[in-house]
């Protein structure tokens, strides 16, 4: 027995927790540790969830200064997108195979270095390809983040506890992204909205290097090249395609000929992953109900979350003629309420309800409240109109996130944490790209299917833009009763089965840090 303890003991230290056995509080091992390592992690985390939006703002302001093209400027946004998307699954399994406290430094510094690079770019050029390197070294930093929250906090109210801050985080980070880049941009300059991450990568670094153990896979398989290149090539085919649609066509060939290469690249990668020795996504980690239900709950209100974010931010702009500040100030309403909703339901509801009623409920309301949001036009104010529906979606988003990325990554392998935690990441970027994208398409046609026969004055094109932000509102809300009825089917009902540690699930498993 004394021997099994030391080597529970030393595989807990290997697994990057700041040491003893996992969720006990071994004798090198304080509780505060462990939410140090919390906290460090969720700067990280927000760090890479909030760069998808700060630069939106900051947007005509890099124009101007750069001088590129009304057609080239979504180039900066899919640019991070189409790395960050098409990696993130090789990201995650790299930390499992090189080690997490080791892929979460790299990764905090590649991310630094990119937004350096970025926030003194004298050219397009340079800018667009420090978004790539920004995209490329957030999908290895982002996976190791939750894979190490995943081994640290393996107690049952621990975890809920931490799980419920790291998901306020995941759903409130694209919102503070608006408001900070509001701010940045406004007072200081548009390159503060890439120079800031310098800030949060030397805090998370720093905290790392003291918190995090080091430590080296015990048993390193060989990395699956075929299955990372076809799921990079698949998620890449699939983020480019959506957003071709963006400024082409969907009959385009550089539109469906991606989608259509995207989902040939897919199926190949699942038929290859029951095949490889050694395989990039184990589908012992996608098999499981509960979590592949938590995986597509994760994607489809990405899809509609980020919806919602561009196209509010479009109406509280141009239409009610908010400054960028005060665009991020309104929606910090919703992220209040979506941090209580986060935490208030991984450790109360969850527990005692399970995922079943929770997650749908989430959907429900997310659901009513982009339904609620087609009703807003130009005399709308923002205390009677825009914030009741905000509100009703922090809490629904609240409900969804902070259950589906709890349920999704509990009782995995240990040297299955990374790769299960870069599904959570990827399910939700790829839903947000594609709901950003196909929303955007779809507005983008019914603005200019509103005009046809009617004289394009002012106060028409103004009707165009508030008919096409309430088609994209209705279609955000299809987005969530689909998920209604996709996770009321799937999960289990009743709590959750307590979560076996990592490393213990099934058999003995190497640890990796």
């Amino acid at each position: 027995m004394a021997r099994s303890s030391s080597e529970s003991s030393a595989a807990a230290r290997r697994e990057g927790a700041p040491g003893g056995q996992p969720g006990k509080g071994g004798a090198d091992e304080s509780p505060a540790n462990r939410w140090w390592v919390l906290v460090v992690i969720g700067v990280a985390q927000l760090m890479v969830i909030l760069d998808a939006t700060i630069v939106n703002i900051a947007l005509p302001s890099a124009q101007q200064a750069l001088g590129f093209s009304d057609g080239d400027r979504q180039w900066v946004v899919t640019a991070y997108a189409l790395a960050f998307g098409s990696l993130l699954l090789f990201g995650g399994r790299l930390a499992d195979l090189v080690g997490r406290k080791r892929i979460f430094l790299i990764g905090l510094v590649g991310f630094a270095a990119a937004s350096a690079i970025g926030g003194a770019a004298p050219s397009f050029e340079i800018l667009i390809m420090a978004r790539a390197l920004q995209g490329a070294f957030g999908a290895i930093l982002a996976p190791a983040a939750l894979s190490l929250l995943t081994t640290t906090f393996t107690d049952a109210k621990e975890r809920a506890k931490a799980f419920g801050i790291y998901g306020a985080i995941a759903g409130a980070g694209a919102a503070v992204g608006l408001l900070l880049g509001g701010i940045l941009t406004e007072y200081l300059d548009w390159r503060w909205c890439l120079y800031v991450n310098l800030l949060f990568a030397v805090v998370a670094f720093l905290g790392g290097m003291r918190l995090l153990r080091p430590g080296a896979p015990a048993d390193r398989p060989s990395l699956d090249i075929p299955g990372t290149l076809l799921v990079s090539g698949g998620l890449f085919c699939v983020v480019y395609g959506f957003s071709n649609a963006e400024r082409h066509q969907w009959g385009a060939t550089s539109t469906w000929g991606f989608l259509l290469a995207s989902a040939v690249l897919l199926a190949a990668f699942v038929w290859w992953q029951r095949r490889a020795e050694h395989p990039l996504l184990p589908m012992r980690v996608v098999g499981d109900r509960d979590r592949g239900a938590s995986f597509l709950a994760m994607f489809l209100s990405g899809a509609g979350m980020f919806g919602v974010f561009l196209f509010l931010t479009y109406y509280l702009q141009r239409t009610l003629g908010y400054s960028p500040v005060k665009t991020g100030l309104a929606f910090l309403p919703m992220v209040a309420l979506l941090v209580c909703a986060s935490v208030i339901t991984t450790n109360v509801l969850v527990p005692r309800l399970g995922a079943k009623p929770i997650v749908p409920t989430g959907m429900l309301l997310a659901g009513g409240a982009m339904a609620w949001l087609t009703a807003l036009d130009a005399h709308s104010t923002y205390a009677a109109h825009v914030m009741p529906p905000l509100l009703l979606l922090g809490l629904g988003l609240g409900l969804i996130f902070a259950t589906a990325m709890n349920i999704a990554t509990a009782g995995v392998r240990a040297h299955d944490a990374g790769v299960a935690s870069a599904m959570v990441n990827t399910s939700q970027q790829v839903g947000g790209s594609v709901g950003t994208s196909l929303l955007n398409t779809l507005a983008t046609s019914a603005a200019t299917h509103y005009l046809v026969g009617r004289r394009p004055s002012p106060a028409a094109v103004s009707q165009a833009q508030l008919h096409s932000y309430s088609v994209a509102y209705w279609w955000a809300a299809g987005f969530f009763a689909f998920g209604f009825v996709v996770t009321f089917l799937l999960f289990r009902p009743g709590p959750p089965r307590i979560a076996e540690a990592p490393g213990t699930e099934e058999s003995p498993s190497p640890a990796v840090p």
